[in-house]
């Protein structure tokens, strides 16, 4: 048993960015390596169904909540790296924006396009993220793993993760990132790489509505056009089911105005896919991650 009692029926709107879904039936959050591996033992012993959440950004939690033990990495943080090799080691709960702040600090080029991006190391590697022009596979060169069913951590490389558009092996499989290496440039000034950090986080925070709460881009580009675009030629910017609304500042966020639930931006998510596919005769596939949904 773990050393840390886990929260009975913790309220998962607190753990998600759209600040939506219903409880936990068990949460646990590690701060260590050894406490993940302890919880998933744990849930393994009693038999229950286990799902791991970050910063819960790009992520739909059902209004029901979530039945066996959910596992958020938040907690599990910290960052080593070397401004000689470029080397750089962060746990999946650090957040990809600080990593992306202490890594030009120190030189070193690579994730100034992350600096924007609500979400953790370990989410980035799931789902490829990108940005501005950059991506997580560019750059990542292994990661730590560890099945969700229990036994020993062990290395996937870079090849291993098979990336692609928003994409990575690890969005199939039953597996529950540790930790994430990174190889970087370094020698770069490190003046220089804060002002380019700094500009790409001014350039997203006036295009993008940042005050409200919301998962990010609700759906991947079907290169080479925009999601964003192609809702918003619709009109559909500002259109609401419930408390949930298109954003009128960029067509590819769906916002929470206040009292939106799981369900309204389901719907709202269903009735653009629909709205694109009857105009555009495109599929518009998702990046959030659903949990709890048939």
């Amino acid at each position: 048993m773990p050393p840390l009692q886990p929260r009975c029926q913790a309220p998962l709107s607190e753990f998600t960015t759209w600040r939506v879904g219903g409880p936990a039936e068990w949460l646990a959050e590690p701060t260590t390596i050894d406490q993940v591996t302890g919880w998933l033992n744990w849930a393994n012993e009693k038999g229950l169904p286990c799902r791991v959440i970050g910063a819960g950004s790009n992520l739909l939690i059902h209004d029901n909540g979530l039945a066996g033990l959910t596992i958020c990495l938040r907690r599990l943080q910290g960052v080593e790296l070397d401004p000689n090799t470029g080397v750089v080691k962060a746990l999946a709960g650090e957040p990809i924006p600080s990593l992306a702040r202490k890594v030009a600090q120190s030189g070193l080029q690579g994730l100034a396009w992350a600096v924007g991006i609500p979400g953790t190391v370990g989410g980035a590697a799931v789902m490829n993220a990108g940005a501005q022009g950059g991506s997580t596979e560019e750059w990542l060169d292994s990661v730590e793993v560890v099945s969700l069913r229990g036994g020993e951590p062990f290395e996937l490389t870079r090849e291993q993760l098979e990336f692609d558009y928003r994409h990575s092996r690890l969005q199939q499989e039953p597996l529950l990132v540790l930790s994430a290496r990174f190889q970087l440039e370094p020698g770069h000034d490190p003046q220089q790489l804060r002002r380019i950090t700094s500009g790409n986080l001014s350039k997203r925070t006036s295009t993008q509505p940042y005050t409200q709460p919301s998962c990010g881009s609700v759906f991947r580009n079907p290169e080479p056009l925009k999601a964003g675009r192609l809702i918003e030629e619709l009109g559909l910017k500002g259109t609401r089911i419930g408390g949930a609304e298109v954003s009128t500042l960029h067509a590819n966020f769906i916002v929470n105005s206040g009292d939106a639930t799981a369900d309204d931006i389901d719907r709202l998510i269903k009735l653009v896919q629909e709205r694109v596919r009857s105009h555009h005769h495109l599929s518009l596939h998702p990046e959030v991650k659903r949990l709890g949904f048939t």
